[in-house]
């Protein structure tokens, strides 16, 4: 190269590196925070010793199939009055962003898990022992039922998911506006959800039922599992806000005072529990339209295998995880 043109490429290096840095200051960027070149991009400001970079944001997680978002967010958990003593008191609960299937698990979905020898089969006895028939329950494209909670956990992680937790389930069905139900405020009709009625419908056929993010039969059909235990004093713990319960220890302590207090009917029509067990959430087909409101709290012991009881699961979002 001409002496003239090596003088002219090291002025003009010697321009841009001087832009580079505030007055001649010497900074270093640690290796992990500098932008990938091919998400960013340099300007220059028109302050000869200022520069910016601009970072794209990160592309949209695509859905899973089958499921969609719920925001993170704050809602209101629970209610002041109205429904049993323990959906007491309405407190703020703050969630992350996760996905959650669209509708319950249907029994073809879990066959294929039963089939895959990860998941054990529908207890049909349940049924009869309740005055139906098991048969009518089985649908290709009705809710899975007379599952237990470890079978549900079974299904979900045979899918790559999981539970969603208590407070999830609530946020989910609820979103920010305090609904009583998921679709509103409205008063359940036959074409919201099924309720008061004998056996199940398939899965997604009362589209006006659909909660505030879009998922279906969040109300009636059939009970679903949720992640956490039971905890009767959940909403009065210090941790309230956190959405979790106590611990089992906890738990049966809370159990045994209500119990001292005579206060059957605290936690609704199901006795006071004497042993840890497991939060259902949304109604069944065989339940009142009272029973649809989002704040409704049943339990029952993990290894009850209800014919009104089924599931649906949950996945982190990717912005959660780590």
């Amino acid at each position: 190269m001409p002496t003239r043109m090596r003088w002219f490429a090291g002025s003009l290096l010697f321009i841009l590196c001087t832009a580079c840095s505030p007055r001649g200051a010497h900074r270093s960027v640690p290796e992990d925070s500098r932008a990938p070149a091919a998400m960013s991009s340099t300007s220059f400001s028109a302050a000869p010793d200022a520069v910016s970079v601009l970072v794209a944001p990160p592309a949209a997680e695509q859905a899973p199939e089958g499921m969609l978002l719920v925001p993170a967010g704050s809602f209101t958990m629970g209610a002041d009055e109205g429904g049993e003593a323990d959906e007491r008191p309405a407190h703020e609960v703050t969630v992350e962003s996760f996905w959650l299937d669209v509708t319950e698990v249907t029994n073809a979905a879990y066959g294929a898990c039963v089939a895959a020898g990860m998941c054990r089969p529908p207890d049909p006895k349940n049924a009869a022992r309740n005055g139906f028939d098991d048969r009518a329950f089985r649908g290709a494209n009705q809710p899975v039922s007379a599952v237990s909670w470890g079978d549900a956990v079974a299904y979900c992680a045979f899918r790559g998911k999981r539970l969603p937790t208590e407070a999830e389930w609530e946020r989910a069905a609820r979103g920010d506006d305090r609904r009583t139900y998921p679709w509103g405020e409205e008063p359940p009709t036959v074409e919201h959800g099924v309720f008061s009625s004998q056996v199940t419908a398939d899965v997604g056929a009362h589209p006006r039922g659909a909660g505030p993010f879009g998922h279906l039969d969040l109300a009636g059909n059939v009970w679903e599992w949720t992640a956490d235990h039971y905890d009767p004093l959940a909403y009065t713990r210090p941790n309230a806000r956190e959405g979790r319960p106590g611990d089992c220890a906890e738990i049966l302590r809370a159990q045994d005072k209500l119990r001292a207090e005579h206060r059957e009917g605290f936690t609704g029509t199901n006795p006071i529990p004497t042993e840890c067990e497991r939060v259902l959430r949304g109604g069944a087909f065989n339940y009142p339209p009272r029973g649809l409101r989002v704040t409704n709290r049943v339990h029952h012991p993990a290894r009850f295998r209800l014919v009104m009881s089924g599931l649906r699961c949950a996945r982190d979002a990717a912005s959660r995880r780590p």
